[in-house]
């Protein structure tokens, strides 16, 4: 059996051959008259009709009989049999193409529809040119069936060899499109904000640094674009959305990318409880628009999306699950708690970054159907607002489907002292070596300053999303191009 090497050398040499026959390997257009798709849903009227179509597309198989060869050429839209006859075409047109053309390799092809004996749909060619000639053969057998890391190392194979995983993208494109016509229905104004930042902020992350010739200064990629949209609140806007990249230096692992992508939405004078109405609706509406129902299977267990949705205080579900009551327990007991618990950890980590890793451990995986874990401890979230009647808890809410964080939300904090304070024990943890404390942003602050009305903000990400309602098992089978550890040579 030849070697990859090999085969790649003997189509060098075709190439070669095709350039010396003074035929562009490499045309800059082509004359296609109809999608494969179209030609196939009009196939009936097109033969009657005796017209001429020209197609093109990839060739996925090729069976010679004798002065003969049939071909299965593929589009974007879909995949159709060419014939191509020694009496039609010409024995020296003919043996170029047997020559010269590989499977892999992507032609146009002009000729007349009709149907084989056996009832195959198939274009009788005429003729035939070469787009685009294939210098390495596809893989007989695609081995990302047994090695999945290849399979996203080369996702442009994945997407040529599993139609499933095409559909999925495809998905996506449609699950982002209707979040989008949903929030422009709804009088949300789409936006784009800074992904270069010179101080980062929104969240609780490590950051990807950069610098900046012209100016001489280092900036950040952003971890979450919630400060700029909040500044747009402050500046008059009074519902914006964002749909993009951010990204975080932190680990890897099925429901973590280093780059993602995330919406985010602010709505003045709207407050936690309105949000998680707007929740239900929004997403419900998306998978109704989809699925045509609100039930769908993910992992093999039903998830039904039909609000209400559950509610409960993440006080009481820790209590209810981790049997630990994090009102009146201190750090340090927690810490021992934590360590009974077996609960991964950072000895830095605060009493609510504690708290927070025995929640997605032992309490996370208990919600499976649609949930909203509400009223955060005061001080967890610096961004947020406590409640007006209890300042002990936050008009917060954390998303919970099928055991996966989908998003966080609440009440923002428009007081610019308490908000300063806030930043200012967030620089405190940051210089102790909590490197994933929020930073101080006085330009934030100033404009909290001019004073913005009470708020409420969104955020989730879109990737968890799609992997929920395509029922994936982790990011990466919806990333198209996942973060990778560079394979050894």
């Amino acid at each position: 059996m030849a070697t990859i090497d090999e085969l790649r050398k003997t189509r060098f040499k075709k190439l070669e051959a095709i350039k010396k026959a003074g035929i562009l390997a490499y045309p800059g257009k082509t004359g296609r008259t109809h999608k494969i798709e179209d030609v196939l849903k009009d196939f009936a009227n097109l033969v009657r009709s005796k017209k001429e179509v020209i197609l093109v597309g990839r060739i996925r198989s090729l069976r010679e009989h004798g002065g003969s060869t049939f071909l299965d050429i593929e589009d974007g839209t879909g995949k159709i049999q060419a014939f191509l006859r020694k009496d039609r075409i010409g024995e020296r047109g003919y043996k170029f193409f047997l020559d010269n053309f590989d499977i892999g390799d992507f032609i146009e092809v002009r000729g007349i529809l009709f149907k084989t004996k056996k009832g195959e749909k198939t274009i009788d060619a005429s003729d035939f040119k070469m787009l685009a000639k294939s210098l390495l053969p596809l893989p007989e057998k695609w081995h990302g069936l047994r090695d999945t890391e290849e399979r996203f190392r080369k996702r442009y194979l994945d997407l040529i060899f599993n139609k499933d995983i095409k559909e999925k993208f495809i998905l996506r494109s449609k699950i982002i499109k209707e979040l989008r016509g949903f929030m422009e229905k709804e009088g949300f104004i789409e936006v784009e904000t800074p992904v270069l930042q010179p101080i980062y902020g929104g969240t609780e992350a490590k950051p990807f640094k950069t610098y900046l010739n012209v100016l001489d200064m280092d900036l950040y990629l952003r971890i979450a674009p919630e400060l700029y949209l909040k500044r747009l609140i402050v500046g008059g806007f009074e519902k914006v959305f964002e749909i993009g990249k951010c990204f975080r230096n932190e680990g890897i692992d099925r429901f973590h990318n280093p780059d993602f992508a995330e919406m985010e939405f602010y709505w003045a004078y709207a407050d936690y409880k309105e949000i998680m109405k707007f929740i239900e609706k929004m997403i419900t509406t998306v998978v109704k628009n989809l699925f045509g129902g609100l039930r769908i299977k993910y992992e093999g267990k039903e998830i039904d999306f039909k609000p209400p949705w559950k509610r409960i205080e993440y006080v009481t579900l820790i209590r209810n699950f981790a049997k630990t009551d994090i009102e009146t327990i201190n750090k340090d007991s927690l810490l021992k708690r934590v360590k009974e618990l077996a609960v991964e950890i950072d000895n830095k980590m605060t009493k609510f970054q504690l708290a927070d890793a025995v929640c997605k451990k032992f309490c996370l995986p208990k919600l499976w159907q649609p949930t909203f874990i509400i009223h955060h401890p005061e001080g967890s979230i610096p961004l947020a607002k406590q409640l007006d009647e209890d300042p002990k808890k936050l008009g917060s809410i954390q998303l919970v489907i099928a055991g996966l964080e989908l998003a966080k939300a609440y009440s923002e904090l428009n007081d610019p002292i308490k908000q300063y304070e806030n930043f200012k024990e967030q620089e405190k943890l940051f210089i102790s070596g909590v490197k994933e404390a929020q930073r101080m942003d006085e330009d934030y602050i100033e404009a909290l300053e001019y004073a913005m009305p009470p708020t409420a903000g969104f955020g989730m990400g879109i990737d968890r999303l799609v992997a929920l309602l395509t029922d994936s098992h982790g990011l990466r089978e919806v990333i198209l191009f996942p973060t990778m550890r560079p394979r050894e040579k």
